[in-house]
């Protein structure tokens, strides 16, 4: 087992059970104490769970953000700032680009607006859902990213299909992530999305970061993008005035619905 993928399922359990030993953990996984401590330790340094004598119990700082795998919740999170976020995304796309968008609930609600749009576009995603509904919409050319389905998550994830991604010059890329600071970048907890996520931005000319504000000055566990990678932050209107000024300090150009 690797130690991102370890450090899921401490996650996973620790979400289920609420608190754990480190000896319970080191008897699930038939790893040592030290390791689990060490797993325990790097996990409370990002905030995703309270470290206790012996164990770990589930982060209650006013910082925490909870994992949430299940596409299903996530996707009834902040609709209706996601909606407007959506909208505002959709003003920067013309017929004839090609772009990506990523396996995000807020993306998903940017593919409402393109099911049935008139512009010609090239579509690349790694979102099973987002696929499904812009597939029968014969302006868009659609391709989905190959690699590991997990379909509580909604995301194709890995680097088995990132070929592709090489055949194409895409001219911007709609992502979003659990988490954002000035620091740390554009940062997620699913490490094997992670991987696609950082090869995606790679190959694309402009990244536009879609984030509602509840995930803005938060940290999660593995960067896939760096603060100067991102061309455009669309969050919504909501967001603090002096936090947006600290992200204009800092060089970065933020959109907000009108």
């Amino acid at each position: 087992m690797y130690t991102k993928e370890r450090h899921d399922k401490i996650l996973d359990l620790l979400n289920e059970k609420k608190s754990l030993s480190v000896k319970e953990l080191s008897s699930l996984f038939n790893f040592s104490l030290a390791t689990i401590r060490s797993d325990l330790n790097y996990l409370s340094s990002k905030g995703l769970l309270v470290r206790t004598h012996g164990g770990a119990t589930v982060a209650n700082s006013k910082n925490e953000i909870v994992i949430e795998r299940s596409y299903s919740i996530r996707s009834n999170k902040n609709q209706a700032q996601k909606k407007e976020i959506a909208k505002t995304a959709y003003t920067y796309i013309y017929s004839g680009q090609c772009i990506i968008l990523d396996a995000s609930s807020t993306c998903y609600e940017l593919a409402q607006l393109l099911k049935d749009t008139p512009m010609r576009l090239t579509i690349l995603t790694n979102g099973l859902k987002t696929a499904d509904l812009l597939k029968d919409n014969p302006n868009i050319t659609l391709i989905l990213i190959g690699g590991i389905v997990k379909g509580a998550s909604n995301a194709v994830e890995g680097l088995i299909g990132t070929d592709i991604l090489t055949k194409f010059n895409i001219d911007c890329i709609f992502i979003s992530a659990h988490a954002f600071n000035l620091i740390d970048g554009l940062s997620d907890f699913n490490l094997y999305e992670v991987e696609l996520k950082q090869r995606m931005i790679e190959v694309s000319t402009k990244v536009l970061a879609l984030l509602d504000t509840s995930k803005l000055e938060r940290n999660s566990i593995a960067t896939f993008a760096t603060t100067d990678q991102i061309t455009t932050l669309i969050t919504n209107k909501e967001i603090d005035d002096q936090l947006k000024d600290s992200y204009h300090q800092a060089g970065m150009t933020i959109v907000t619905p009108s």
